[in-house]
């Protein structure tokens, strides 16, 4: 069976803070970003209704306080994080309203997924957003979140929205292109793998735990995001997000993409 992200209904699109922020000057990477609005309108005009969960603020924010290359002590995340949330946001309202399509943001925690109550309350602002044909952007409430009460990583808060408002299809944008046997940067023998349907222990110990410099990720928290996704029958597909027009990328296959399909809908491949 043909996987194409044009055969959604409802997707939830995850953009990495290494994709969004160049680290050196810890500036917006604008082009790309337009390009990739430019793909979610695409598939927004054919009637998708779509949520970003989009990670960045304390990116931005770091450096516009002069927070240097170091380990941010949790205040200094959360400052950063008030910081350059207001930027973040900024640039998808902007980059959005220009092709008339209007945004709303929505800061979570850990506890708005676990908690029963504000689970729905999350669930029902999504659910009217969407009927209204507006784009949620989604981030972790990192300027009040505490380490006990954090996601730590928005592979798995993403794939927590998916879930909660029952999307079909799951989009993680990385700095890699999909799942291989071992850390392809590391093992030049390391063979890709095109589709996942069962999260089997050799497929989880194929992970590395490595992130980026910005991004609390990497394959760990994807394939736990994958268990989560799966877990509600909803697709899931990670995919080199570095390129300009990642999303239509997937659908052209111009690019390897690792498909994860809850079921029976496929096969395992390498």
């Amino acid at each position: 069976m043909e996987h194409r992200l044009s055969h959604a209904k409802r997707m939830v699109i995850k953009i990495g803070s290494a994709l969004l922020v160049e680290s050196r000057t810890g500036q917006l990477h604008h082009q790309w970003l337009k390009t990739l609005l430019e793909d979610i309108v695409f598939y927004w005009k054919q009637g998708l209704q779509i949520v970003i969960v989009s990670s960045g603020a304390i990116a931005l924010g770091r450096l516009q306080l002069d927070l240097k290359k170091r380990v941010l002590l949790l205040e200094e995340k959360q400052a950063s994080a008030a910081v350059g949330q207001i930027k973040l946001a900024h640039a998808y309202q902007e980059g959005l309203k220009s092709h008339g399509v209007s945004v709303a943001q929505i800061l979570l925690t850990l506890d708005d997924s676990k908690n029963e109550m504000r689970r729905q309350n999350a669930k029902n602002t999504l659910e009217t957003l969407l009927s209204l044909n507006i784009i949620p952007v989604i981030n972790e409430n990192d300027a009040v979140a505490t380490d006990e009460i954090r996601y730590g990583d928005n592979d798995r808060l993403a794939a927590h929205v998916a879930q909660m408002i029952q999307a079909d299809t799951l989009v993680l944008l990385s700095d890699i292109e999909g799942l291989y046997t071992s850390d392809p940067k590391r093992d030049p023998n390391a063979k890709f793998i095109a589709e996942v349907t069962h999260l089997t222990p050799d497929i989880l110990a194929m992970a590395s735990d490595d992130g980026t410099e910005y991004g609390s990720g990497g394959m760990v928290t994807k394939l736990l995001a994958a268990q989560i996704a799966l877990s509600s029958g909803c697709k899931m597909v990670i995919a080199a997000g570095k390129h300009d027009h990642p999303l239509t990328r997937i659908d052209d296959k111009v690019s390897n993409n690792t498909w994860f399909i809850p079921g029976e809908m496929g096969k395992t491949g390498k």
